[in-house]
């Protein structure tokens, strides 16, 4: 199974960079209306989406379980302030970022894939479960920046 997710993930990462590169600075930072995130502020939540599963990830792999908080994305997003940084600079760490978590997950003993990980007080799933779920909100996001007609199903979005 995470063979599978990483093939995804490395996949998905490595042919989405030049579609994201070809983005322009106006294309990125125009609000689609009042409250909702420019492109650039969906590629930094993709970042704080990163940070946040990195820590999932590794204590439950190292632990054999997690169990933490949430986090606030929009409280994220504006602290880190994305929409005053270079569409480039915002692009170059997510695409590190998740080439980090490609290694990472590789790294993983298969057994620790069943680790319990709760996440705010929401029921217990297992650290595959995360994974996977980390890669499918990815490319949900990314389907919508990039203006594709069809946008990947998620549960929670």
């Amino acid at each position: 199974m995470v063979d599978t997710i990483m093939s995804i993930l490395s996949q998905t990462v490595e042919s989405e960079l030049p579609l994201l590169r070809a983005l322009s600075e106006a294309q990125t930072s125009t609000h689609p209306e009042p409250g909702k995130w420019s492109k650039k502020e969906e590629l930094g939540h993709l970042i704080d989406s990163a940070a946040n599963n990195h820590l999932r990830f590794v204590r439950a792999a190292l632990d054999g379980e997690y169990e933490g908080p949430g986090y606030d994305p929009d409280g994220w997003v504006a602290l880190h302030g994305y929409q005053e940084m270079p569409v480039e600079t915002i692009i170059g760490l997510w695409h590190h970022y998740n080439r980090l978590l490609d290694r990472l997950v590789d790294r993983i003993e298969p057994s620790r894939l069943e680790a319990p990980c709760v996440v705010r007080e929401g029921d217990a799933v297992t650290l595959g479960f995360l994974i996977d779920d980390y890669v499918l909100h990815m490319r949900h996001h990314l389907d919508h920046v990039l203006d594709r007609e069809t946008i990947t199903p998620y549960p929670r979005a």
